[in-house]
Order: structure tokens, then C-alpha cells, then sequence
């Protein structure tokens, strides 16, 4: 058995309560955990992230250099215009507008609280018929 075991991406935020709503109904999860200064989720994946209260967390300002990538998540999903509009619905919002160099469809996003993420689509794993 390992002496340390995996657990979550944290992100430090001002209300982790509001966070951790984004990102549950992003990721159609739940809460696993709630104390007065922090939120866990678990997503419908398996996915597992928490949300640390931080009165004085300043938000990534990603992709302007200064105060840049302080983590940065990464989702896959099949339709990438369906998940934009369930991001802005939430609160979210698009930060990278231009097509991404290399062999994958990606857009970038900061949560409300300024996290930066991206999605990336899946490929499909079989060609197409027809």
C-alpha cells in the first residue's frame, strides 16, 4: 500500500462555495465535503478537485505575463461549442479566442474566479462511415 495517496488539484479562491458550483454542475458532479474554509467535488468521472478559501488570492492573469499560469486544468470533451455555452451559463468565460497550434482542438477559459482551464477535444477513435 502507498505511503501517499492521490488527491485533489486545489485551487485557492475567495469563495470556494461559489467555485465548487461551477465546477460541479461543469462536471456533473457532487460535493463530496464541505468545511466553513474549503469544498471538495468529485465529478461525475472521478474527476476530484477542492476549493481552499483565500481572502487574498489573486486570480492568474493568464495569458498576460505577470501573475500568469499559477495551475491550469485540462478537460476533454466531444462537443466543444456545446461545453462553451455551459461554461458561459455558469460564469465562466472564453480567454484564448485564436486556433491553437498542434494536432488538437482546444479552447481556453477562466472559471469565475479567474482559474484558467482548457478544453480539448476528443478524437474520435474510430473513422468515420460514408
Amino acid at each position: 500500500m502507498p505511503v501517499v495517496k492521490a488527491g485533489f488539484v486545489v485551487l485557492d479562491c475567495a469563495e470556494p462555495e461559489r467555485l465548487a458550483f461551477f465546477y460541479t454542475e461543469l462536471l456533473e458532479g457532487e460535493q463530496t465535503d464541505v468545511t466553513a474554509n474549503r469544498v471538495e467535488i468529485r465529478g461525475a468521472d472521478g474527476t476530484r478537485l477542492a476549493f481552499r478559501r483565500d481572502m487574498n488570492a489573486t486570480p492568474p492573469s493568464w495569458p498576460r505575463p505577470e501573475n500568469s499560469l499559477q495551475a491550469h486544468l485540462d478537460f476533454v470533451v466531444e462537443d466543444l461549442d456545446e461545453a462553451e455555452r455551459r461554461i458561459v451559463g455558469l460564469g465562466g468565460r472564453p480567454v484564448e479566442t485564436k486556433e491553437p497550434a498542434g494536432p488538437h482542438e482546444e479552447r481556453g477559459y477562466s472559471d469565475p474566479a479567474g482559474h484558467s482551464f482548457t478544453l480539448r477535444r476528443v478524437t474520435a477513435t474510430a473513422p468515420k462511415q460514408g
